[in-house]
């Protein structure tokens, strides 16, 4: 790399590192590497290298080492999930997830086409109340009507989901059934195989063997910072997804199933300091079959909503959110040195306050976040919660910014549909047949993958970009944008001519 020119005159740092960037010995590679990366907002920096061998006779085929990059390091992307962290990489996880959902529908990604004709519904499940709230309601005929508070609220009222009276509010409630609202699924899912038994008038083994049952879920936050489950569940015969149920596994047994698993799936919490409780599920759930495309005329204007395309698009877009929908932050408030106890040990084995939190155990005071007072209250509820010795093992510090929900916000059976890990193996494997692709085009061999070893070294030394190479990312980002636009422009203006 070329040695850094000194700039004194150039205030920006940014432009400083620009510059040197530019006048290095590969410009035009860096600026390659950063715009391979998709408009990633923090790529893994990674120093090291790989070499291919013939496994035989431990020629050396190719090689590639970190140190032949301009800025001498490797940028990969960080591959995160959440769209407020990483746009980039959020719209590959959801695409993925897309592909995922939509083959346990449609069939396809070594799925069987005839799961189309299983029955499948899409499951809403909510939480309980845990005090009234600001919302907009309706008439059964979709009629507004004012809020309890006396109000018509817009969509975007800063209010909605908001206590009506905080003071009254259960938030410990509230916080506790976030954080088992994985393990109240979990129940769910084995309760749902119970009652189906039970309405078919038969035991579950005998259910198991002429059954299976299969889902994949995603979680939701509502405005008033509770999740709320949205899952697909299918009917499959006994070897799954190559096989049809049998007859009398129907939408209606699944439909009542459901009703019967929601009213008995329950946990019961016992804490010296709060006492008992409940978490169960909200009365309000929902269960509509789903239809394929092309499968027919549909009469009912809301079966017709949920079909195959829009259920999969619909979990692939809350499977890239987090929390940040109900107004809270998109970082752990838990201090990292003392791991949010607010003490590390000292050197004569006894305990010290925390120089970095100042004893508090938080990174940044939960009473200076800039949030709405409901959140505040929910992360300081939390937060407050996870110290209690018999709540410790829920880690409630750590998950305080998420309201208190520590689940994985989308799961799927394993009989359901392909695996995410399976679906970049795909892509990998393209990537590599088009390298080989590309060296036989230039007249190198490409050996077969037997004879050869590959022998790699690689080691993190950070993430992000240097300040220069945020100005080539942002350019990245607005010409991917722009030509987003430009599609979507096009495809409008297609559908309005047609």
């Amino acid at each position: 790399m070329a040695r850094a020119l000194r700039l004194p005159h150039v205030s920006s740092l940014a432009v400083r590192d620009l510059i040197n960037l530019a006048n290095g010995d590969d410009f035009d590679g860096a600026a390659a590497q950063i715009r391979n990366l998709r408009g990633c907002t923090s790529p893994v920096n990674l120093t090291g290298f790989t070499e291919t061998q013939h496994a035989t006779t431990g020629e050396r085929l190719r090689s590639y080492s970190s140190s032949q990059e301009a800025t001498g390091r490797l940028l990969t992307p960080c591959g995160n999930r959440r769209a407020t962290r990483c746009p980039a990489c959020s719209r590959l996880y959801a695409a993925d997830t897309y592909h995922l959902i939509r083959a346990g529908l449609s069939g396809g990604k070594n799925v069987s086409e005839t799961v189309r004709s299983h029955p499948r519904v899409f499951v809403t499940l909510t939480a309980p109340s845990f005090g009234r709230v600001h919302n907009r309601p309706t008439t059964p005929t979709s009629t507004p009507r004012p809020c309890a508070c006396g109000t018509h609220h817009p969509e975007d009222a800063p209010e909605l989901g908001t206590p009506l009276n905080p003071k009254t509010y259960d938030y410990t409630g509230a916080v506790l059934w976030n954080a088992h609202a994985g393990q109240l699924w979990g129940r769910f899912t084995t309760y749902l195989r119970r009652a189906l038994a039970e309405h078919l008038g038969m035991t579950q083994k005998a259910l198991n063997a002429a059954l299976r049952v299969s889902f994949a879920k995603v979680a939701e936050y509502q405005k008033r910072g509770l999740v709320h489950f949205h899952a697909v569940i299918r009917f499959d015969g006994p070897d799954g997804h190559t096989t049809p149920p049998p007859p009398w596994a129907t939408f209606e047994a699944l439909r009542d199933a459901v009703g019967l698993a929601v009213k008995r799936a329950r946990l019961t919490i016992q804490s010296d300091a709060i006492g008992e409780r409940l978490i169960a599920w909200g009365g309000r759930f929902k269960v509509d079959p789903i239809s394929a495309l092309g499968d027919g005329e549909l009469t009912d204007a809301r079966v017709a909503e949920y079909t195959d395309a829009k259920v999969a698009g619909y979990v692939a877009k809350y499977a890239t959110k987090s929390a940040e929908g109900t107004g809270t932050v998109d970082r752990t408030l838990m201090c990292r040195p003392c791991n949010g106890r607010g003490h590390t040990k000292a050197p004569d084995r006894g305990f010290a306050p925390c120089e970095s939190c100042e004893g508090t155990g938080q990174a940044e005071p939960i009473k200076n976040l800039s949030v709405h007072r409901h959140v505040r209250q929910m992360i300081r509820t939390a937060w407050n919660l996870g110290h209690l010795p018999e709540l410790a093992h829920l880690k409630l510090w750590k998950w305080a910014h998420m309201l208190g929900f520590r689940g994985h916000f989308s799961s799927k059976s394993r009989a359901y549909s392909t695996t995410l890990g399976a679906l970049r193996d795909v892509r990998r494997a393209w990537r590599i047949a088009q390298a080989e692709h590309a060296r036989t085009r230039a007249g190198h061999p490409t050996p077969a993958r037997e004879t050869t070893l590959v022998i790699s070294h690689w080691s993190y030394i950070g993430s992000g970009y240097r300040p220069g190479e945020e100005f080539l990312a942002a350019q990245t980002r607005h010409e991917i944008a722009l030509a987003h636009d430009h599609t979507e422009r096009i495809k409008t203006e297609g559908e309005d001519h047609l």
